[in-house]
């Protein structure tokens, strides 16, 4: 972690620069029993590759409101990370008919639809498959990503004491966040190396923070369980030997 990093894409610049190999989100969909591991420079990829989609084809730009209308997923993180990338402000949960931009899993199609801007949808399915019949009047992630650049540079450079995320309600900027992620990793006690299970959804600061800012803040790494519900407690404590997790939010 770089003290002078002030923006999520920064600290996602350090750790890249820092050790590209390690993991950075496992998520796990105990629903499905899917299981996806990104390591750093896979999950800088998959960042980069969206915020050239946001920034290019859908013709993003700074400032501009998102509504994100995804469940804590790591395809949700890879979007919050575009947005911070390009100067976009995420609005987790936001609602479509105000927002510029919509992208929408596939049970918030119909809510998405009232957005009048570009709309997005993610079938959120195992590998990141498309959708087989593509959602009428959005654009299909899986088809859209693949073909974009595996470098990012912003039209225009992301001001960090811009708006940057609204989540619950309340807005923050980019610095903001990232102080508030680093406070967050002290408290856990996170350092370099840690790596937090999360059950939390994506709808609060707190699920946000544990699910990906707080370990990105401190160079560890998060495990990322969705529908944890599913999971006895047996198989809890297997996956928290397993995957080496050194602190839990659940």
């Amino acid at each position: 972690m770089n003290a002078t990093d002030r923006t999520p894409a920064d600290l996602l610049r350090s750790a890249l620069a820092a050790d590209p190999g390690r993991p950075l989100v496992t998520f796990y969909d105990d629903a499905t029993g899917e299981r996806v591991e990104l390591s750093v420079a896979t999950f800088a990829n998959w960042v980069a590759k969206t915020a050239n989609l946001l920034q290019g084809d859908l013709g993003a730009e700074p400032g501009d409101r998102l509504a994100l209308l995804l469940p804590a997923h790591w395809q949700s993180a890879v979007w919050l990370l575009a947005c911070a990338s390009v100067g976009v402000v995420a609005e987790v949960g936001g609602d479509p008919a105000g927002a510029d931009l919509v992208v929408s899993g596939p049970d918030t199609l119909e809510e998405a639809a009232a957005c009048s801007g570009e709309r997005v949808a993610l079938a959120l399915r195992p590998l990141g498959g498309r959708f087989p019949q593509p959602p009428a009047g959005f654009a299909d992630y899986a088809v859209e990503v693949p073909g974009q650049g595996d470098r990012f540079a912003p039209f225009v450079p992301v001001d960090a004491d811009g708006p940057g995320l609204v989540v619950g309600g309340e807005e923050l900027s980019y610095a903001q966040l990232v102080d508030r992620a680093r406070e967050d990793a002290a408290k856990r006690g996170l350092t370099t190396g840690s790596r937090l299970l999360s059950g939390l959804g994506y709808d609060t600061w707190e699920g946000l923070s544990a699910g990906l800012f707080a370990a990105l803040a401190a160079d560890g790494s998060v495990v990322l369980c969705r529908n944890p519900e599913h999971l006895s407690p047996e198989a809890l404590t297997a996956r928290t030997e397993t995957e080496r997790v050194t602190h839990t939010a659940l």
